[in-house]
């Protein structure tokens, strides 16, 4: 009979919501198994049914306080569909304005105080230093260009939605109301400052990532490596979109495998379940489930900002297309299917949201008098999308003639790599474990392997005690109690 020693991360740290990592190492020491569990119970299509159609935009966004713009935007996507109703192209323009400002915070927030650590205060380094407040200390003037910029972002999100966290102003046909020139002004003064900090934020990242030789060589490791398909939204031309378009896959040798529009997601993606997580496995059904594995025979695909790259021809601004082209000819061309190299990829991201900003508020259509369309249609079904920073999301709402919820399903953003997440967790384990030796800087870099998505996992779970404790507890084969490493 076998025996393993277990080794546990509970929760797993810098990251929304609560999740747990199991690591089984074998009698010689080495990794036999690995998993991340989401050990709460995820209930909010449950909760939908009922409701008023139009109630799901404030209801859903209430599911997270990190990204509720992200849900706020799928649903009402979803609702307009469900009355088949198109908003006017003033409208359009502001909820993708405000999806932007929101974008360049977002991507701020981890960049710098998820992943930053990291990067900034090394991936071996005390874990009493190694978090926002060691960054703090490390570069106090960076620091307070971020907090800057998040709160601009924050700033532009109220201007146009009405509340700086789960914002209001996105409605069925359009948005509550428009917007004049002395706050259009004022936008753009913050959004000409957020593009300055979205530069300088792809510096910090030469500076501090690239220009170490470390850091690379960890990127282009094998043990952070998965050869998978990658999903993202593109416009017409096949450029990177966040708030409309078509959903594009591509396969792991960079192909295009399908396009598809909202109303076609359920011929293309499909939901498993695992006895030890109540987090779900999305996978490509065109390709089916083989399991836990990456290549082209398995329908495990990515959502990520190195994902959406991937699965594009390009970005649809100049600064951030000029980087999107440097990054893929520093790391060998497309795809690229390093994981750490999602950072890099987010950085591009977050010049492409402050740039594509500055556009729409100088479109002359954004303060336009026509912001709405009142719904007058029986309402039916819809789905709605729109990339999420941490992946593409999926509102899909079916309701019966008076617009009462029947049914309804949430595609997460996070949901998505689920599977892809489990696999690199396991083999950045398999990477750095061996003979049963594991100390705080290989735990970390565990971490590392799901940090790179970073994962919300408060859009599917939620945890009790609202604490954050970490303690490791490492037994040997027979059980016995050998450690307990605490981080709390």
């Amino acid at each position: 009979m076998s025996t393993f020693t277990r080794y546990t991360i509970d929760p797993v740290t810098r990251l929304e919501g609560h999740g747990k990592i199991e690591i089984f190492l074998d009698e010689a020491g080495n990794v036999a198994n690995a998993y991340l569990q989401i050990p709460e119970l995820r209930g909010f299509e449950k909760f939908a049914e009922g409701r008023q159609v139009e109630d799901m935009i404030q209801i859903t966004e209430r599911i997270c306080g990190v990204c509720p713009e992200a849900h706020h935007m799928a649903a009402v996507k979803a609702v307009d569909a469900v009355y088949h109703i198109d908003p006017p192209p003033t409208a359009k323009k502001l909820r993708e304005l405000l999806y932007s400002a929101f974008y360049v915070a977002d991507h701020t927030t981890h960049f710098y105080i998820l992943s930053g650590p990291d990067f900034v205060i090394g991936p071996d380094a005390d874990p009493a230093v190694r978090n926002v407040f060691g960054i703090l200390k490390a570069a106090p003037d960076l620091t307070m260009e971020v907090v800057k910029a998040r709160m601009m972002g924050h700033e532009i999100i109220e201007m146009v939605g009405g509340r700086k966290i789960h914002p209001c102003g996105a409605i069925p046909g359009g948005m509550s109301h428009g917007l004049d020139e002395e706050k259009r002004q004022q936008i753009e003064t913050m959004g000409r400052s957020m593009l300055e900090f979205a530069k300088k934020t792809i510096t910090v990242f030469d500076d501090v990532v690239l220009a170490n030789s470390g850091y690379v060589d960890l990127i282009k490791s094998d043990m952070y490596t998965h050869k998978t398909y990658y999903m993202g939204t593109v416009d017409a031309n096949n450029k990177v979109n966040f708030y409309d378009g078509k959903v594009r896959v591509v396969g792991p040798d960079g192909q295009e495998l399908v396009k598809y529009g909202p109303d076609e997601y359920t011929d293309n993606i499909a939901e498993r379940v695992e006895p030890w997580s109540y987090l779900k496995f999305p996978y490509l059904k065109k390709v089916g489930w083989k399991g836990f594995v990456d290549g082209a025979e398995s329908g495990v695909y990515r959502a990520t900002p190195l994902s959406r790259l991937n699965a594009s021809d390009g970005m649809a601004t100049p600064l951030a297309q000029e980087q999107y082209e440097r990054m893929y000819a520093t790391l060998g061309g497309k795809p690229v299917h390093q994981t750490l190299a999602t950072h890099w990829a987010r950085t591009i991201e977050l010049l492409y949201a402050a740039e594509r900003l500055l556009e729409l508020i100088t479109d002359p259509e954004i303060t336009g008098p026509e912001y709405r369309k009142i719904p007058t249609e029986t309402p039916t079904e819809g789905v709605g999308i729109v990339e999420a920073p941490r992946g593409t999301l999926t509102h899909h709402y079916v309701t019966d003639e008076h617009g009462v919820v029947k049914e309804a399903n949430l595609v997460v953003g996070t949901t998505n790599n689920n599977a892809a997440i489990s696999m690199s967790i396991k083999k950045a384990a398999e990477g750095l474990i061996s003979n049963g030796k594991v100390d705080q800087g290989i735990l970390n870099k565990v971490e590392m392997a799901f940090r790179a998505y970073d994962p919300c996992f408060g859009c599917a779970t939620h945890s009790l005690p609202g604490t954050m404790p970490l303690i490791v507890t490492v037994r040997d084969a027979r059980g016995t109690l050998v450690d307990r490493i605490r981080r709390d």
